[in-house]
């Protein structure tokens, strides 16, 4: 999925210069639902992807974010606000919906963050040696709240020490993205 994915974004951004980002998801997904054969009928497959999508404009600082199923946060004077995805997916759904377009007016020092769920759903904790429990939205939101006076490398390293001593010795059971961007 990732691949027809990719392939189908440079596809697009390729023939149409000016989309908004939630015009550029409708194209993906009609893409995807071709290049599945998914007619949108009840029994067809559910193949489908998540993602989120941003365009940022370095100039005016402003952003604009589209979601399947993966919101995007930001973190502005350590408060988290979240900008929700719309719930269905790049792919066949029931009721396939224009995406939605947010347009967020950033300001300097702001961070935002888009991300798979695979950093809220790993196992492990305390626990572990019983099968763990997930890391879970709440305790990853706490997490990016108590790092922001931090530099984004320093950032990244205290996710990724954080995740790992979570997760103990259970493997790893998804992919884990997580994309930061200070303003």
């Amino acid at each position: 999925m990732s691949l027809l994915g990719v392939t189908f974004l440079k596809e697009i951004m390729g023939k149409i210069k000016e989309l908004t980002a939630n015009e550029i998801l409708d194209e993906l997904r009609k893409s995807v639902i071709n290049a599945l054969h998914q007619p949108g009928v009840q029994n067809t497959t559910r193949d489908g992807m998540d993602m989120a999508l941003c365009i940022y404009n370095i100039d005016t600082l402003e952003l604009q974010f589209a979601g399947a199923n993966n919101p995007l946060w930001l973190v502005r004077d350590q408060v988290l606000t979240e900008y929700k995805a719309d719930k269905q997916p790049i792919g066949f759904y029931e009721e396939n919906k224009p995406f939605t377009n947010n347009i967020i007016q950033l300001n300097k020092g702001d961070a935002f963050y888009i991300f798979s769920d695979g950093y809220a759903d790993q196992f492990g904790g305390p626990k572990v040696d019983e099968g763990g429990k997930k890391f879970k939205y709440s305790r990853f939101k706490e997490l990016l709240i108590s790092i922001q006076n931090e530099k984004m490398p320093v950032q990244h390293d205290i996710l990724l020490e954080t995740i790992e001593a979570w997760r103990g010795p259970l493997y790893q059971v998804d992919d884990i993205l997580v994309i930061g961007v200070r303003v």
